[in-house]
């Protein structure tokens, strides 16, 4: 598919080519997103000037201070964009103590204009897409890119197109419908839709679909997830990092990113290990690792997380490449693990992620428990998105709220009892572990005390 591009060529400041994965064939810049030779997927190839510290610390309080590192023009920062990025990275020490780990940190993506990382991927995409002539803005999704495109489209004044399983969590369809889209749930899984949104691709020439014809570009937003991590930490990076895979885009890029700085020289060389994280009910990836294979092999998903529910994952090669690279590990949790985490991660740290943030924690939690991650060393991993848009997983999970009339003495008899039930479930926790049954970084001990 050739795109209407504008009869300039099409500007992305540092960028120098498409790049094939596969061959390693190179093509000009442009609407291509695979090898003509073979298949391929591409990427983009850089010829990077010098960049220092001071420069990137100068730039914006968004992932337009790392715009010399992406494939967008070079003034992009001031074009009408939901300015997504510099989310917080929050050090979790009250979780890393119920965890038994040295030092954890959080990313926590909730602080973007959509609540979640995608504003990222969309903001770099948008720009290329604009800068190559295309004039609607659209893609499939499992819903948070679904709000991400629907939000950047209305503040780029363009408009959108978005395709969404029909059994989404209402508060994603909702949180994507107010932005004025044309939004359609189409009947299926992930996978249909993003079958359905190739061939729309194909029909509409001015059509970007961010995640398929700018997919190229579109990735390159995940590094600035990367790029934070390093900057926010000092100027160095993690020695091990947990991240949630769907496609498994973010955590190709976020390698990418580390390797970036280390060859600008903007951070010292570190061993950082990769660790990937998803679901039991949608895990191709952990299971082609698991199996020692190279080719991931597509399922039908079937998990609470659905922003996770990719049963045929492009990147899947590409994670089990980097994961087996720096000698980290694929791995997936069922669902009342997920649940749990997701708790786990409210009550110690007041951070309300999304079911995607509960697979990344329950996958910490169970590498933990079979001594593959190592709890002495400085770890991050990945709130991808927030609480506020999968209710539903947690409801079925959390405690009656009781009532009571405006009655002092009825509080009292009410906060009492309360109090005595939770000093008696951490005696019995405490209990437990002294008789050597109990496991703080274990998944069932942990839920004691998350009640």
């Amino acid at each position: 598919m050739t795109a209407v591009v504008t009869k300039s060529s099409p500007r992305f400041g540092n960028a120098c080519a498409l790049a094939c994965r596969e061959c390693g064939s190179s093509y000009p810049l442009g609407a291509q997103h695979a090898c003509p030779e073979c298949f391929g997927p591409l990427e983009i190839r850089y010829d990077l000037p010098r960049i220092t510290r001071e420069m990137i610390e100068a730039g914006p309080p968004n992932i337009w201070r790392y715009a010399s590192l992406l494939p967008v023009p070079s003034g992009t920062a001031a074009t009408p964009n939901t300015e997504p990025g510099c989310t917080r990275l929050v050090r979790a020490d009250n979780l890393a103590r119920r965890l038994g780990m040295r030092r954890l940190w959080v990313k926590d993506e909730r602080g973007n204009p959509t609540h979640s990382f995608k504003d990222r991927v969309v903001a770099v995409a948008l720009a290329a897409a604009i800068e190559m002539g295309y004039r609607v803005l659209a893609c499939p999704s499992t819903g948070n890119l679904a709000n991400a495109v629907a939000a950047a489209a209305a503040r780029a004044g363009i408009s959108s197109v978005v395709l969404v399983p029909a059994n989404l969590e209402p508060e994603k369809i909702l949180a994507s419908a107010v932005y004025g889209c044309f939004l359609v749930k189409v009947e299926g899984g992930y996978d249909d839709v993003n079958r359905l949104a190739s061939e729309l691709a194909e029909e509409h020439d001015d059509w970007a679909f961010v995640n398929v014809n700018v997919r190229p570009y579109y990735a390159e937003g995940s590094k600035t997830i990367g790029y934070e991590i390093a900057e926010d930490l000092g100027w160095r990076l993690p020695r091990q990092i947990v991240v949630p895979v769907a496609s498994g885009a973010q955590l190709v890029k976020i390698d990418k990113a580390f390797g970036e700085l280390v060859s600008l020289g903007l951070v010292p060389d570190a061993d950082v290990r990769v660790f990937g994280a998803q679901a039991s009910g949608c895990a191709p990836v952990a299971a082609a690792f698991l199996a020692g294979h190279d080719v991931v092999q597509p399922v039908r998903p079937d998990t609470i997380a659905k922003s996770l529910a990719i049963g045929n994952p492009a990147d899947g090669p590409y994670v089990l490449d980097v994961v087996r690279r720096t000698g980290g590990v694929v791995a997936a949790a069922p669902d009342p693990e997920i649940v749990e985490s997701i708790r786990l991660l409210a009550v110690t740290e007041g951070i309300f992620g999304e079911t995607a943030a509960g697979v990344t924690l329950a996958v910490l939690r169970r590498l933990l428990a079979a001594g593959q991650l190592d709890p002495d060393e400085e770890t991050v991993i990945i709130n991808s998105g927030d609480g506020l848009k999968t209710l539903d997983a947690v409801a079925g999970a959390l405690p009656a709220t009781p009532s009571i009339r405006p009655n002092l003495a009825e509080f009292t008899r009410l906060h009492d009892a309360a109090i005595h039930t939770a000093t008696g479930a951490v005696r019995t926790c405490r209990a437990s572990h002294d008789a050597g049954r109990g496991d703080d970084r274990g998944p069932q001990a942990e839920a004691v005390r998350t009640v």
